[in-house]
């Protein structure tokens, strides 16, 4: 055979390859690092969230990473659709959560579990790489046990799939954490670093700890609510859209764009889309209905491309008073402008400061809003706001260019005098607590028992009722006794305000399979009692045995005051004599 016939068949031989599955390699030496794809060089402009991901490869996007993977093959083949590659999360077991990197037996399951899904996907065309946990390191009590496992997980992971890196995500880093992997974890290929007010850094301190993988910058937006700074009234101050723009912008710079070719290997902003996490537009790079934010325009011109409109620029919120006492009216006022000279609209709201601030890995029910607060001025730049009574709030002013682009301000306040009696307005029927792997208001976080032996897995593909996912609860002790209580906000036992008003809710319905059938549980909703934040109802259904077959379970809601429901679902049962696990799937409420 000619040269020409054998450089044809070469050819040939690597169409193939790349049609039956990527090949991702980590190439290079220490502080010259690159990746490459189907062996072609590949940097990654990513992002992680729920976001619209037409809109990321319209600006430029080419990979998105998931925290878990329970839906594997539905996140590649969406990639594959976009042009989009995937790292690939596997949720490890935190300690906060109550998973104990000692038992045997648990991380026997996540191993095979990992295993399993590798040997599922490792061929699809848009799998970039695995990320084995995500901050799993924080609070845990026995890191060396956590990162031996997790180097023991890497080999096996590397031996089924040669041909995509395994790495894992860690919360910043110090000098600990950095010993830690250096010592325990020498299979992984790569570190990725999630960083917020630390982010301009964190790549330079991985190296000077002595760090000697390549890293990408697997989370990064705006300072968190410790990190920000705060008013004359002790409330954190969060930046408007605008100045956020520009710290994505100089974190890219700084941190990804400085280090290509060196140590970085790209970058995933977030959050790609919306999330509620210590105000409702803290993370986001857009509105909840998709409105755009200037990070979007920032990220296109970052990763290459234009953008057809930009959004308005808006500056700081002014207030006359951000320390008022009841019922006194205070003066608010805010200027913007928009750079192709669109007429801006205006929304002024004022609403309910969170309890608290969020936790990894939660977020938060979306704020009351107080819309006859805005007495004068709706729909101009400058307001009359009088204020409810006393308590923390937070007035944001949103300007709309029209052409699907948005700016926005907020000043936090502190109203003065007795807090303000308002229930929440009845939720709208039907009102989900769990469904296809997302929740409503409450969070699975209020363990009990010996919970240290039960895991819930809320993104299980094995079997759903409906849809993708439903929930697997596993309990791997013979006796004793566990439960959990879905609590809004998360993991709180009445101190906070949080849950809904179900008032207009009659049954509280959702479907369960035993994993063999005829195990023993105990469903409730309600339960906390004579706190500042108590369930207005409580209600059971105990000791059901459970059939192989999903079934469909009500509890009965006639007669109770549904009007604060902090607690919206939990279970609870005893030790069977033997490790035992159940699904459950599609909570919810309903009107009948």
């Amino acid at each position: 055979m000619g040269l020409s016939g054998k450089l044809a068949l070469m050819a040939w031989g690597a169409v193939i390859l790349a049609a039956s599955g990527s090949v991702v390699k980590i190439e290079g030496s220490e502080g010259a690092w690159h990746l490459t794809f189907n062996g072609r060089p590949y940097f990654v402009h990513g992002a992680g969230g729920g976001g619209s991901k037409a809109l990321l490869k319209e600006i430029g996007g080419n990979s998105f990473r998931t925290w878990g993977a329970g839906g594997a093959k539905a996140d590649l083949d969406e990639a594959k659709k976009h042009g989009h590659t995937v790292m690939l999360g596997f949720w490890l077991g935190h300690h906060n959560h109550g998973f104990n990197y000692l038992d045997k037996a648990a991380l026997a399951r996540t191993e095979r579990e990992v295993l399993s899904t590798v040997a599922k996907i490792k061929d699809h065309p848009a799998l970039l790489c695995y990320a084995l946990g995500n901050e799993m390191e924080l609070g845990e009590p026995h890191p060396a046990e956590m990162w031996t496992f997790i180097n023991e997980l890497a080999a096996k992971v590397k031996s089924a799939d040669p041909n995509h890196p395994v790495g894992t995500v860690v919360a910043d880093m110090w000098k600990a954490k950095a010993e830690a992997i250096a010592k325990y974890a020498p299979e992984l290929q790569f570190i990725g670093l999630n960083s917020y007010g630390g982010a301009m850094t964190v790549g330079r301190r991985w190296r000077e700890l002595g760090g000697k993988l390549p890293y990408f910058l697997t989370e990064y937006g705006p300072r968190g609510a410790g990190e920000c700074g705060k008013a004359a009234n002790g409330m954190p101050l969060e930046w408007t859209s605008t100045r956020k723009a520009e710290w994505y912008r100089e974190v890219y710079d700084a941190t990804i764009l400085a280090e290509k070719g060196k140590w970085c290997l790209g970058g995933y902003v977030f959050t790609w889309g919306h999330k509620n996490e210590i105000t409702p537009t803290w993370f986001g790079t857009m509105l909840p209905d998709g409105t755009k934010l200037e990070t979007v325009a920032t990220l296109a011109k970052l990763w290459g491309r234009g953008v057809a409109n930009r959004c308005p620029a808006i500056g700081e919120l002014k207030v006359s008073n951000d320390a008022p006492a009841e019922g006194e009216t205070v003066t608010a006022k805010v200027a913007a402008r928009d750079p192709e000279g669109d007429r801006l609209t205006w929304r002024w709201a004022l609403v309910d400061e969170a309890a608290h601030y969020g936790e990894a890995g939660l977020g938060l029910a979306m704020p009351q809003g107080w819309d006859d607060a805005i007495v004068a001025g709706q729909g101009t730049p400058a307001v009359k706001v009088k204020i409810p009574g006393g308590g923390k709030y937070r007035l944001y002013a949103y300007c709309f260019d029209g052409k699907g682009n948005a700016a926005y301000a907020n000043w936090p306040i502190v109203g003065k005098g007795p807090k303000p009696n308002r229930s929440a307005p009845p939720a709208p029927m039907p009102f989900a607590v769990y469904h296809d792997g997302a929740s409503g208001p409450w969070y699975a976080s209020g363990y009990m028992g010996n919970h240290t032996a039960m895991r819930l897995d809320e993104k299980c593909a094995e079997n759903p009722h409906s849809g993708k996912m439903c929930l697997k609860v596993e309990y791997r002790a013979k006796d004793n006794w566990a439960g959990v209580f879905w609590q809004s906000p998360a993991n709180d036992w009445g101190e906070r305000p949080g849950g809904a008003n179900l008032s207009k809710a009659g049954m509280l319905v959702f479907w369960a399979r035993g994993e063999k059938g005829g195990e023993k549980v105990s469903f409730f909703m309600g339960g906390i009692k004579n706190k500042a934040f108590s369930d207005t109802a409580n209600r059971k259904l105990e000791d059901i045995r459970l059939r192989k077959e999903w079934t469909r379970y009500r509890i009965a809601l006639d007669g109770e005051d549904l009007s604060q429901i902090k607690t919206g679902f939990g279970f609870n049962f005893g030790g069977q004599g033997r490790p035992f696990a159940f699904y459950l799937d599609d909570i919810e409420y309903t009107a009948d």
